[in-house]
């Protein structure tokens, strides 16, 4: 018989070795699962990364944007697998409820807090990347396009410009988002105000439920189809591809930017800026880009740069005359006008020099990768400037940030706000994106960069929308509130739905708890079902 020390110590190497095991036979486990529930004419080790690999790091940080959830504090993914075919997708859904483990799925990577690849849990999980599935088949005659979910959206400009000078598709500025988690979340660009939302424009989809079922439109209902559209990531189920409705543009659309600082004006222009921007013609598209900028006196002096970047939907005669009308503050003149096709003011919105040919967005990764902290407003009465000159005060404190404008109105203003779960609608001036962004993996610098952020959100409390403070989901903030590990009550996630979805909230708890009632597409900000709110009562007593 073991005495009671010999007994605590065989029992803590069991239970050590059971843990080693239990690591072991994740990646084990899901790997035999996959085998017999996928149509492989491959071999798996092609397509499923694990630590041990030497590929395994590298592939992780391939499309991650935010260094921030890559430091080596964060947890890691059990194994990485990258599906090659639908019915791969429903055998990572049923391998991952048989083996026992969290489900991540990623498509561009451009989660702003990571959880498409990283959990904030110490729960083992596994991230499914759909970067292989990316096929665009256009359909001209059709004015549609079906997209797989890891297409980027530069890709999906290209195909359809490659068959029409005059078709295109209202979604994201940043050329290197993933199809899928991208409209998810809603899909806003540079004609939202002419064509509303890239979700507003999507005609069918095809996903895999928590069942392993695949659906399209027709099977999942309506219900289903409204809450994937603005919903945000996957709540709901993995989507293998977007049907979208294509849109006419003209064969010559115009494009400028012109840069103000605080000696050339720059707060009244700004604060004119914010009188017409969603009153402006819906061809009109005009965001401004704040940031610090040196002087050119000292290197230590800096003042505040605004850029207000803009593509037109016409050529430069007619622009000229809007903006003389509406906006002559901005002292627009033709020189600051260039004339260019649609797909090439995509490129240019995005940043890319003149020289860059198109092709460069079927290379479908993104160039920015940044440690930074994120957030999101959305204003409905002009900021005063002396509330202006308050927020330039904290930019200049900060090392590194950015403050991006985007204008609404036009279509915006004319879609319900129930038509799809994406919300921020009528009244909306414009939506503010704020950021800091620093280059060291030390985490009192994060923490540093991080309490600055905080510290401007609370300032701008005061001229943004409240009741709710409204928050755009696709830049998501685990500030706003986070799911306990495992569960997700109503109550405890309304801190965030309803500043996310307003009032379709309570709509897609209910869809949410039809379609997925054991909660298995469950993450930090995953939309709750009901039953865990019943259970959790329950368990009180």
């Amino acid at each position: 018989m073991l005495s009671s020390s010999s007994a605590i110590l065989s029992l803590l190497i069991l239970l050590l070795s059971a843990s080693c095991i239990a690591s072991d036979s994740i990646q084990d486990s899901f790997y035999r699962c996959l085998t017999l529930n996928s149509q492989l004419s491959f071999p798996l080790s092609n397509v499923f990364y694990t630590p041990n690999n030497a590929s395994f790091t590298p592939f992780l940080q391939s499309s991650a944007q935010n260094l921030r959830c890559l430091v080596p504090s964060v947890p890691k993914p059990e194994l990485i697998f990258t599906p090659m075919l639908e019915s791969h997708v429903q055998a990572a859904v049923i391998c991952s409820k048989e083996v026992g483990v969290q489900l991540r799925v990623r498509s561009g990577g451009h989660d702003y807090e990571g959880i498409s690849y990283i959990s904030e849990v110490e729960t083992p999980f596994v991230v499914v990347d759909m970067s292989k599935l990316r096929s665009i088949m256009v359909n001209i005659e059709d004015n549609s396009a079906w997209a797989q979910t890891g297409a980027t959206i530069g890709e999906v400009y290209y195909r359809i410009a490659e068959k029409s000078k005059v078709h295109g598709f209202p979604a994201g500025l940043c050329t290197s988002l993933g199809v899928g988690g991208h409209i998810t979340g809603g899909a806003y660009g540079a004609m939202m105000r002419k064509y509303g939302l890239g979700a507003d424009n999507v005609i069918d989809a095809r996903m895999v439920d928590a069942t392993g079922k695949i659906l399209d439109r027709t099977s999942m209902g309506e219900d289903l189809f409204w809450a994937i559209r603005g919903g945000g990531g996957a709540s709901f189920g993995i989507i293998l591809s977007w049907k979208i409705k294509l849109v006419p543009v003209p064969e010559t659309v115009t494009v400028f930017t012109v840069t103000k600082t605080l000696e050339e004006g720059g707060t009244k222009i700004l604060y004119k800026w914010q009188q017409v921007a969603d009153k402006l013609d819906e061809d009109l598209f005009i965001r401004v880009i704040i940031q610090p900028a040196s002087t050119g006196k000292k290197a230590d002096q800096r003042t505040i740069s605004t850029s207000y970047n803009a593509m037109f939907l016409g050529k430069t005669d007619r622009l000229l005359n809007i903006m003389n009308k509406n906006f002559p503050e901005l002292g627009l003149q033709r020189k600051d006008c260039s004339e260019m096709s649609w797909l090439k003011s995509v490129l240019y919105i995005a940043g890319y020099p003149s020289t860059v040919p198109p092709e460069v967005l079927l290379q479908g990764k993104s160039t920015f990768k940044n440690y930074f902290k994120a957030k999101s407003d959305f204003v409905r009465e002009p900021i005063p400037e002396d509330g202006l000159e308050g927020l330039w005060k904290r930019l200049l404190e900060e090392e590194s940030p950015l403050v991006i404008w985007n204008p609404y109105g036009g279509m915006m203003g004319n879609i319900s706000e129930s038509e799809i779960p994406f919300p921020h609608r009528k009244g909306v001036i414009y939506k503010i994106q704020y950021l800091t962004l620093w280059n060291d993996a030390d985490s009192d610098t994060a923490a540093k960069h991080v309490d600055w952020i905080r510290k401007l959100y609370n300032y701008m409390a005061a001229y943004v929308s409240l009741f709710p403070r409204e928050a755009y989901v696709n830049y998501r903030d685990l500030d706003l509130g986070m799911n306990k590990k495992g569960n997700t009550s109503f109550i405890q996630a309304s801190a965030w739905g309803n500043k996310y979805y307003k009032n379709n909230f309570n709509r897609l708890v209910r869809v949410k708890t039809k379609v997925d009632p054991d909660n298995f597409f469950w993450h930090e900000q995953s939309i709750p079902t009901l039953p865990s709110m019943t259970k959790r009562r329950g368990r009180k007593g």
